[in-house]
């Protein structure tokens, strides 16, 4: 995903080939051409005529992208361009549309995160983007137990990262990670420059990396497992490929531990959780 100063390109999900892996999402787009992006992209998504798509043109939302082929949106909450902090949330396996807007996954997640934020600090400028931006594999699919759709996606992350820079250099960026999504977030993690100060993995089987500064050596890395999460139980190995080392909650991984509650595996950003205070803290970079 390529998110640079250029100028307005919608994207070619209409031109995918049936069973060919989805193309990047193209989110070429400046800062003064948000609103542009943003309108777009509704009337592609609206173009789809397809009604289980309806929810996301209402109450004027806005994504950067959409693809209705390959499963994929990334959707911005509050003002990119002058947000003094960003907030993307990486999320983990089974991705797909139809739960983009679940309670407690991306979309509902990053909602209740951005009202979380406006309770507690609401004088700070906080955008939150949720990032459905790669082929995440299924929990039934081999897959999820190799790095492999890990790799993609570290890389559109860091593109995506790269791309919020360019559209606002004065915003720092935290990253919300769960599950899969912090093996993508320790692979990307050495290539995400210093715009990225925080990094939190919660709910992980592991990230591929042998210690915090082996993901960033630049950002504050947290790591937390909530008391009834069933990843407690994820042996953390490496071998041929398969499983993804270390578990970062363990004191040698090294990250900063912070308090995620005692709910389960798909409970961290449920409204009113001990989990989802301590991330927004993260997010608004106030937690210590």
């Amino acid at each position: 995903m390529r998110l640079l100063a250029a100028p307005l390109a919608l994207t070619a999900a209409g031109l995918a080939v049936p069973g060919a892996p989805p193309a990047p999402l193209d989110t070429a787009v400046s800062a003064a051409g948000l609103p542009a992006r943003y309108a777009a992209v509704r009337a592609e998504i609206a173009a789809t005529g397809d009604p289980a798509f309806s929810r996301f043109l209402a109450g004027g939302r806005t994504f950067l992208a959409f693809d209705a082929r390959g499963g994929r949106a990334v959707e911005v909450l509050g003002d990119l361009a002058r947000a003094d902090r960003i907030a993307v949330l990486v999320p983990g396996a089974d991705g797909s549309l139809a739960h983009f807007d679940g309670a407690v996954w991306v979309g509902g997640g990053a909602r209740a995160l951005a009202a979380e934020a406006r309770r507690t600090a609401p004088g700070v400028r906080l955008a939150v983007v949720a990032w459905l931006g790669y082929d995440a594999p299924s929990t039934r699919s081999p897959a999820v137990l190799t790095a492999g759709r890990a790799r993609d996606g570290a890389r559109a992350l860091a593109d995506l990262v790269g791309g919020l820079r360019r559209v606002n250099a004065r915003a720092t960026v935290a990253l919300l990670c769960h599950s899969y999504g912090s093996v993508v977030c320790g692979i990307a993690g050495p290539r995400l420059g210093g715009s990225v100060t925080d990094i939190a993995l919660y709910g992980s089987p592991g990230t591929t990396r042998a210690d915090a500064a082996d993901v960033s050596a630049t950002a504050r890395v947290w790591a937390a497992r909530s008391r009834g999460d069933w990843t407690r139980y994820v042996p953390h190995v490496r071998v041929a490929g398969l499983g993804f080392g270390r578990d970062p909650v363990s004191p040698a991984f090294g990250a900063r531990p912070f308090d995620a509650g005692a709910g389960a595996h798909g409970a961290y950003l449920r409204p009113g959780t001990t989990a989802l205070r301590s991330l927004t803290r993260i997010a608004l970079g106030t937690a210590s």
